[in-house]
């Protein structure tokens, strides 16, 4: 495992991607249908991410040893046994993963996907998912991680699902030191263009209703009943909120390279596309820290069980 080959599926602006590559993978194959993610994808990459997944045939699919998807998540028709097992998944996007694992028999994958996976359909769709992972003979391990634990100011829960063929010891990665995380302070900006501050009126409202004081710099953002809390880290970064759902200390939206700095993304990362389409990839996107903490751990653990069979 010198050097190992990844593929990224609904890759997005290419967080998984990064996480892999900070240890030595190579990405051979990529998969995005989102015109604009594309866009972003294909300035930071160099490549331009194929198409729909549904429509691509595992057989064309390069080579690989570890398969990467941040796939959505979708409810699974749970069908009679007259269908069975086989059927369950079809016409789902976790489908498409099933069957390229199943031609390719990577060593390892590893999906991400929101902490509702494990509740979603009163935890029928994640013990469907578990339980076809296993059926294609992998060992798979499952754990919400949140980014806040890894480094970054942003409170993100996901599911990350790690799988492996052979019987490795995998273990997910341990939460990073407290004083070696990154604070607001760390990412905000310092000269921030007027464009990006409310109107009065918005930042009134937004006090007059604020739970508490704190000490700047804050975040907050309106909860559905209305309510307004500061926090020292932002909530999870949402694709489709309102243009003023989060607020640096009731003032201004957070910029474009603020966006990608709350999940972690580095500081060289282009940004070619609008405010409006950058929130809305940042929301999809991973938080990178987590990311490179679960690749560390999944190539130890692949790498170990070499060592222990040569």
């Amino acid at each position: 495992m010198e050097e190992f080959k990844f593929i990224d599926l609904f890759a997005g602006i290419g967080g998984i991607r990064l996480g892999f590559e900070s240890v030595g993978g190579k990405c051979v194959f990529s998969s995005e249908w989102d015109k604009n993610a594309c866009i972003t994808y294909a300035a930071n990459f160099g490549e331009q991410p194929a198409g729909d997944i549904t429509k691509i045939d595992a057989k064309d699919i390069p080579d690989f040893d570890v398969l990467l998807a941040g796939f959505p998540c979708q409810p699974f028709s749970i069908i009679g046994d007259k269908e069975g097992f086989n059927h369950e998944t079809q016409g789902t996007l976790f489908f498409d993963i099933e069957r390229i694992i199943k031609e390719k028999k990577p060593k390892a994958f590893m999906l991400e996907n929101v902490r509702n996976l494990t509740a979603h359909d009163s935890g029928n769709t994640f013990k469907v998912i578990i339980k076809h992972l296993e059926a294609l003979g992998y060992h798979v391990y499952a754990k919400v991680l949140n980014a806040l634990n890894y480094g970054i100011p942003q409170k993100r829960e996901r599911i990350i699902i790690c799988g492996f063929k052979d019987n490795v010891s995998f273990k997910f990665p341990e939460p990073v030191p407290e004083n070696e995380r990154k604070t607001l302070s760390d990412i905000l900006e310092d000269n921030v263009d007027e464009k990006y501050y409310v109107k009065e009126s918005i930042r009134l409202s937004r006090i007059e209703r604020m739970k508490k004081e704190i000490e700047k710099p804050y975040i907050t953002h309106e909860n559905v009943a209305g309510s307004i809390t500061p926090h020292h880290f932002s909530c999870a970064l949402r694709a489709g909120a309102s243009a003023n759902y989060l607020l640096i200390n009731n003032e201004r939206r957070p910029t474009e390279r603020e966006l990608l700095r709350l999940q972690g993304f580095p500081e060289d990362y282009k940004i070619v596309v609008t405010y409006g389409a950058i929130k809305k990839q940042t929301g999809n996107s991973v938080a990178v820290p987590v990311i490179k903490a679960v690749s560390r751990q999944m190539l130890k653990a692949l790498r170990d069980y070499e060592k222990g069979n040569k």
